[in-house]
């Protein structure tokens, strides 16, 4: 009842009323990362695979300018990292905007974090599992790791999420998320601004 019904409403109800609270601080840190990043935008939006695969546009504070080489290819992530796109991604603000994607149902607030479309035929069958549910903000990775874990583990944990998901386990996740944005724990991988890609090995 929970994992079918429930709790895509309670996740309905959560957010719009959250929105109608911090609709403002959105909106607020949308203006400061826009000066920040030079005028190249507030917003990141990019395709990531949801529920079954199910492709949709996620939405994302942007933290990285679009600054680029004398090649014309864009800078390595540490290089485009401003200082208020570090201090947004530390406090995990940058996430938020992904409440309008739980809003429209293309997310949960807890699930496997939607990671790029391109990694879709490196999955084993086992880790191709993560997609049984819908994708959310924070998760039972999230909470073990984040950034700082590698993908295999990363996956292991979603896995797990999925075959035991659960009102309470939500619950659970939901207050360790809190407790890990307080401490800005995992916010990136050792010797990476963010995460290092995956290549269906690591």
């Amino acid at each position: 009842m929970y994992r079918h019904y429930l709790k895509r409403i309670i996740d309905f109800c959560l957010v719009a009323v959250a929105l109608l609270l911090i609709g403002w601080f959105i909106l607020l840190v949308a203006l400061v990362l826009y000066i920040a990043n030079g005028g190249d935008g507030a917003f990141f939006c990019q395709d990531r695979p949801g529920k079954d695969g199910k492709i949709f546009r996620v939405i994302k504070f942007k933290t990285m300018n679009d600054r680029r080489g004398a090649d014309g290819e864009l800078l390595p992530d540490k290089d485009r990292l401003t200082r208020v796109g570090r201090l947004v991604r530390s406090l995990s603000i940058d996430e938020l905007p992904q409440l309008i994607n739980v809003l429209k149902g293309d997310m949960a607030l807890i699930g496997p974090r939607p990671l790029l479309v391109r990694y879709l035929p490196l999955y084993t069958p086992k880790q191709m599992r993560r997609h049984e549910v819908r994708p959310g903000i924070t998760g039972w990775a999230q909470v073990h790791g984040r950034n700082a874990i590698t993908f295999t583990k990363k996956f292991e944990y979603d896995v797990w999420y999925v075959d035991h998901l659960s009102f309470g386990l939500d619950f659970k996740i939901f207050w360790l998320t809190i407790k890990k944005v307080f401490i800005r724990e995992g916010i990136s991988h050792a010797g990476e601004a963010t995460m290092p890609m995956f290549d269906g090995t690591n």
